[in-house]
């Protein structure tokens, strides 16, 4: 499974890499909400909340459906603004319709590429989203039917509240952070209109990459292997499945990729009918390990579901051993401890070594630690 963004045709400037205050604050609203998903966040985040006000507290809790599960589309805007009152004034030149359909774009759904109604006008939209809203709590489903009710006074509301979150804890996040999201972003374009998107987007993500119609040379996970189409794309290795085209808003085509420091381990996708794609990305940093593959991490799991290749990585993760001890150990055969071996080391969770004319095989301990976080931030990606 992966998320697509067809480029085909785009030109190379309409592919941008720009910070956005607003995202990013969305991205600390997540962290605050879900610590979670966050680990390297605990202390940022319990900090934060220990220091907010009350009233603040309430309200951030009573908006959260617009962060909490999923990023709502209106925090990823496809034009940042260099400050949050200019990012708050764009979201502000939206119509009504428009606004509240976005802004409960906030669960996955094959509906998302859909066109769909506003719930402001359409009185099956507006039922799915109140139930949808009532499970997550009353006090969310409150928020939904002032949104739904009153959309005029409740963007004032929300203005506010992202306004009363800068003077309480974002803008010194965003003097410090914002800094080093626009030397991302310089880079990331710089990189583009040298060495081309591809190894751009190599060096933005190992989760993201190009595939060409044209390119057949091959490779793993389908990073440069061709579609055969003839027709140029952005792929997203994710669980989710999307489909969008750079040209979705014909008014305005192109690609907006925005940096973020508070957003790891999520790459955030917004691609709803009629929208410019953005693509929230977490700025690396050495602390952070690259991301797996989603198809390795599936390999992985596979192997070890085995009882078998279970009993023998028990042994392996003691020490070296031979096809032969192995064998002996376990009541099989050699041959069938080396169909074993070979799908534990086509995973990549042995490690053999020859020692005279004996081949040991050991399970490797580092992989298998981090087979745990992989497959958690495959799932959070």
């Amino acid at each position: 499974m992966a998320n697509v963004i067809d480029i085909t045709g785009l030109p190379p400037e309409r592919v941008v890499f720009i910070p956005s205050p607003l995202a990013e604050l969305g991205a600390a609203l997540h962290a605050l909400s879900e610590p979670g998903h966050h680990p390297g966040l605990h202390g940022w985040v319990t900090a934060t909340n220990a220091a907010l006000k009350t009233d603040l507290a309430d309200r951030l809790c009573e908006a959260d459906i617009l962060w909490r599960s999923s990023r709502s589309d209106i925090l990823l805007p496809a034009r940042p603004g260099a400050t949050l009152a200019e990012d708050l004034d764009e979201l502000d030149k939206i119509d009504d319709e428009r606004f509240v359909a976005a802004a409960f774009e906030i669960t996955c759904s094959p509906r998302y590429t859909l066109p769909t109604p506003s719930p402001l006008v359409d009185a099956g939209e507006r039922a799915r989203i109140r139930e949808m809203a009532a499970a997550r709590g009353p006090r969310q489903a409150a928020f939904t039917d002032r949104m739904l009710t009153d959309p005029d006074g409740l963007r004032v509301w929300l203005r506010r509240l992202f306004e009363d979150c800068e003077e309480a804890f974002f803008g010194d996040i965003w003097r410090r952070v914002g800094i080093q999201l626009a030397a991302d972003a310089r880079h990331k374009t710089e990189l583009l209109r040298r060495k081309g998107l591809a190894e751009t987007l190599s060096a933005t993500s190992r989760a993201l990459w190009l595939e060409d119609g044209q390119d057949r040379s091959g490779g793993g996970s389908g990073h440069g292997s061709g579609n055969g189409s003839g027709s140029t794309r952005i792929v997203l290795d994710k669980l989710a499945q999307g489909r969008t085209t750079a040209f979705a808003d014909p008014s305005d085509p192109g690609v907006t990729f925005l940096p973020t420091s508070f957003g790891w381990p999520h790459l955030v996708f917004a691609h709803a009918q009629g929208w410019r794609p953005v693509l929230q990305y977490p700025v690396a940093s050495p602390e952070l390990p690259a991301p797996a593959a989603l198809e390795l991490v599936q390999q992985r799991l596979e192997a070890l579901g085995h009882p078998m290749r279970m009993q023998l990585c028990r042994t392996l993760s003691r020490g070296p051993h031979s096809t032969g001890e192995l064998a002996e150990a376990f009541g099989i055969t050699s041959p069938e401890v080396s169909r074993h071996i070979a799908t534990l080391k086509k995973a990549g969770l042995i490690q053999t070594r020859r020692r005279g004319r004996y081949v040991l095989h050991q399970l490797d301990l580092q992989v298998v630690a981090r087979l745990g976080s992989d497959f958690l931030e495959g799932v959070l990606r």
